[in-house]
């Protein structure tokens, strides 16, 4: 029996890296799993993988930062599953483009607040309300552990990370009468291929590496804890932001 049996979950971004293990995981799980990126081969690649394995998916080639296409993602996973459990906003990500207030171009800071959490904010504005029609659930936000420290040369992703380590704090205590519960993760440097390809070029992810006591993190092991966020387990776990971060913020 599966930790996420009879459950409908929606994840933005799953064509590659966090989104497509949590995706996968949350299949094997038991759970049926709609997802968005704008990748349509490797978001389609996803969905085959799952299929493979015997799961059910459903991929819609969309922009998250679209509040239109947002919506008709949701009512596309509405109309195939009839429910929806779990809504894992799982876009965003820095790149070496980002510096301090003083140096990082204007257009980086836009980008990262369009993406990061404009996207997220979308995928709450119409995701929850079809969570609360359903009886509740469960949305898991993506924060980053550079919400949670201070650090150097990452001030417009950072911004948006923290924005949303505070929005998940609010929707929290909004969504909590309608059985709603709101948590974020916060992840490490992790092995994606995007975060990877960072590493050779960006002096900060390096450093903060440095101070994980586990190494980098495997993508499943942020996976697995948005499976309990996502799971039944999770039922008395809210307004709460989970640090996977090979001991970052102790070291």
């Amino acid at each position: 029996m599966g930790r996420l049996d009879g459950k409908v979950a929606f994840i933005t971004g799953a064509a590659f890296g966090i989104g497509k293990a949590t995706a996968l995981l949350f299949a094997q799980e038991g759970a049926a799993v709609a997802f968005i990126d704008n990748q349509e081969q490797a978001g389609q690649a996803t969905a085959d993988e799952i299929h493979a394995a015997g799961g059910q998916s459903l991929f819609i080639h969309a922009d998250v930062t679209q509040s239109d296409q947002v919506e008709a993602a949701i009512k596309q996973t509405l109309a195939k599953f009839g429910k929806l459990n779990i809504l894992h906003n799982n876009v965003g990500g820095s790149t070496v483009h980002d510096s301090s207030v003083t140096e990082a171009p204007v257009e980086e800071f836009w980008r990262k607040m369009q993406l990061d959490l404009f996207g997220m904010w979308l995928g709450c504005r119409h995701g929850i309300p079809a969570l609360i029609e359903s009886g509740g659930g469960s949305v898991i936000n993506m924060s980053s552990i550079f919400a949670l420290i201070g650090t150097h040369k990452k001030d417009a992703y950072t911004a948006a990370k923290g924005a949303i380590s505070a929005l998940t704090r609010s929707m929290a205590v909004e969504y909590a009468a309608n059985k709603v519960r709101v948590n974020a993760i916060a992840p490490g440097a992790t092995g994606t291929e995007r975060v990877l390809k960072l590493l050779q070029r960006d002096g900060v992810t390096n450093k903060s590496l440095d101070g994980q006591l586990f190494g980098i993190v495997p993508p499943k092991d942020v996976a697995y804890a948005a499976l309990f966020l996502a799971s039944d387990e999770s039922a008395s776990t809210t307004g709460h932001i989970l640090s996977v971060d090979g001991g970052l913020t102790i070291s």
